[in-house]
This record gives structure tokens, C-alpha cells and sequence, in this order.
């Protein structure tokens, strides 16, 4: 059974069929969920407070996109929401930040997609993006954290392919910008 045809089904009164779209999407929606938490207990709350959203939103979901992009849009902004209620810490500064990794975020953020990138990786992009705004830190976290093509982002965001390199450049940008200081000239 399809996303639609299960949506139809939950709509017209059958409500445990929601459990099949919570099983299939639930990896998914912690691990983005973590990603900007970075606190596995926060994640899951967040995630169950996401997917009853979601249920509470249910008739509004138009069918325009798949159903695991518009969940992905609820989990950006309860989370984003959440890091701002609780104006999180920034543990480290960007200055700190390249002034000791500096050359590895500029290759980081350079790389191709294509090669798996360490738990250490992960966490030194996640403190840079966490020094960003808020569209730069989603953009970059999309990409970089959990992976997604542009043509992913572009409909989880709701915007066009161009819209998402465009974004991606400026935020890449903004890093760059705030780093040229540290970098060596060749990087900048």
C-alpha cells in the first residue's frame, strides 16, 4: 500500500494505519532530529512530538510531494523551533572552530558526496553549521549531515534546484567568509 492510499485510509476513520507510516519514516525523523539536537533523548522526544503533528496535520497533506518530504518540513521546523526556545549554548566560536580545523572544514564542505564521512566529521560540521543562520544551518545540515541530493532538499524545502545551490553557496560562503582570516590564501 502507497503513502496516499494509506493517508486515505487513516482520513476515513482508520487510525491504526498511521503506525505503518510512523514504522517506515521513524529512522528517518530521529536521525534528522539528531542531527540538529546532537542529544539522542531530545530526538526521540522530538520525533514523537513530530509524528503527532503530523497526525493532528494529516488532512492537510496535499499529496503534491511524498509523504516523507512533508514530514521532513514538520521535523525541520519543530526543530528548529526548539533550538530556539532553548537558545542553545554555542559551545565553540567559528573562530575557535577553524582556528583549529580549519583546512579540514574547507575540505569538508568541498568534498563530493560520494565519501562517507566519520562520526568526527560529523560533529566538526555540526559545530560549525550550529555558528551559522538559521537557513544556512538547515541547508548545510541537509546536505552535509544527513546526505540528501539537492533535488531531496529542494523539496523538502519547497523551493527549486536553483533555490538550493544557490543557498548552499551562500552558506558555504558565509563560512568562508568569516574564515578567510584562518585559511591559508590558496583555500580562500
Amino acid at each position: 500500500m502507497n503513502d496516499q492510499t494509506t493517508i486515505k485510509k487513516i482520513l476515513a476513520g482508520h487510525t491504526d494505519a498511521y503506525a505503518d507510516l510512523v514504522r517506515q519514516n521513524h529512522i528517518k525523523v530521529i536521525s534528522l532530529c539528531l542531527s540538529f539536537l546532537r542529544n539522542r533523548t531530545q530526538a526521540e522526544d522530538a520525533a514523537q512530538d513530530i509524528f503527532i503533528k503530523a497526525y493532528q496535520s494529516l488532512n492537510t497533506y496535499r499529496g503534491d510531494a511524498s509523504f516523507s518530504t512533508w514530514l521532513y518540513r514538520i521535523t525541520i521546523r519543530h526543530c528548529q523551533d526548539l533550538l530556539r526556545q532553548h537558545t542553545r549554548k554555542k559551545t565553540h566560536s567559528l573562530d575557535e572552530l577553524l582556528e583549529q580545523h580549519g583546512d579540514k572544514i574547507t575540505h569538508l564542505l568541498s568534498a563530493p558526496r560520494t565519501t562517507h564521512i566519520s562520526a568526527e566529521d560529523k560533529e566538526l560540521l555540526h559545530q560549525v553549521t550550529q555558528t551559522l543562520t538559521p537557513e544556512h544551518q538547515t541547508i548545510l545540515t541537509l546536505r552535509e549531515a544527513q546526505g540528501l541530493t539537492y533535488n531531496e532538499i529542494a523539496q523538502t524545502m519547497n523551493c527549486t534546484l536553483d533555490s538550493v545551490k544557490s543557498r548552499l553557496k551562500r552558506a558555504r560562503q558565509e563560512i568562508q567568509e568569516k574564515a578567510r582570516h584562518f585559511l591559508a590564501p590558496q583555500n580562500v
